[in-house]
């Protein structure tokens, strides 16, 4: 389980990626570089496409630190809101180049898009909801420990699990949901 970026660190990065340094990129290519893999990934289901996206997105925020808005929220649902876009532009873009328009029909690809969006939304909800609810829900759910066993392992009354799965789960239940409409950032969402 990886602990979340205080909003303080979010900026300090975005300082440091302003002033050009490459320790700096290093250091959120740690921090994120699976996260954006999975998410491409998880749209793409590509290994070769999903590494392709995962070196644009960190092009982009190398090139762009300034684009990210820390008031808008964090870093990380930043980077996973740029995956995401690229992911689904390269989506588009592979199956309206092919000479007959790919195997799968206009609305098979949309289908195949909204269901990968709903997984990355799912993903993404996850990675930014606060640490204890995504212990509690990994517990229950990589774990399979019920209430009773995860209040014990977190070291929180049984009430507390209890509003922590419920929650946890509540959010990711808005996975499905429709979101609103990100827009990308100039010159993003194409092949960069």
């Amino acid at each position: 389980m990886a602990n979340d970026a205080p909003p303080r660190w979010d900026r300090r990065m975005q300082q440091r990626l302003a002033r050009g340094e490459a320790a700096a990129l290093a250091e959120l290519y740690d921090r994120f570089a699976s996260l954006v893999h999975n998410l491409a990934y998880r749209v793409l289901e590509d290994e070769t496409a999903a590494d392709r996206v995962t070196r644009e997105v960190f092009g982009y925020v190398w090139e762009n630190p300034d684009a990210y808005d820390p008031q808008q929220g964090s870093l990380r649902s930043w980077v996973a809101m740029l995956t995401h876009s690229q992911a689904v532009h390269r989506l588009r873009t592979a199956h309206s180049a092919s000479a007959d328009g790919g195997t799968l029909t206009a609305e098979a690809m949309e289908e195949r898009i909204r269901e990968a969006s709903v997984a990355a939304r799912a993903d993404y909800i996850v990675t930014s909801m606060p640490a204890p609810l995504r212990a509690a829900l990994e517990l229950a759910y990589f774990d399979r420990r019920d209430y009773r066993q995860a209040a014990a392992a977190l070291g929180v009354t049984e009430d507390e699990a209890r509003r922590r799965l419920r929650l946890g789960l509540q959010l990711l239940s808005t996975a499905h949901a429709q979101p609103p409409r990100a827009v990308s950032p100039p010159g993003y969402g194409r092949a960069l």
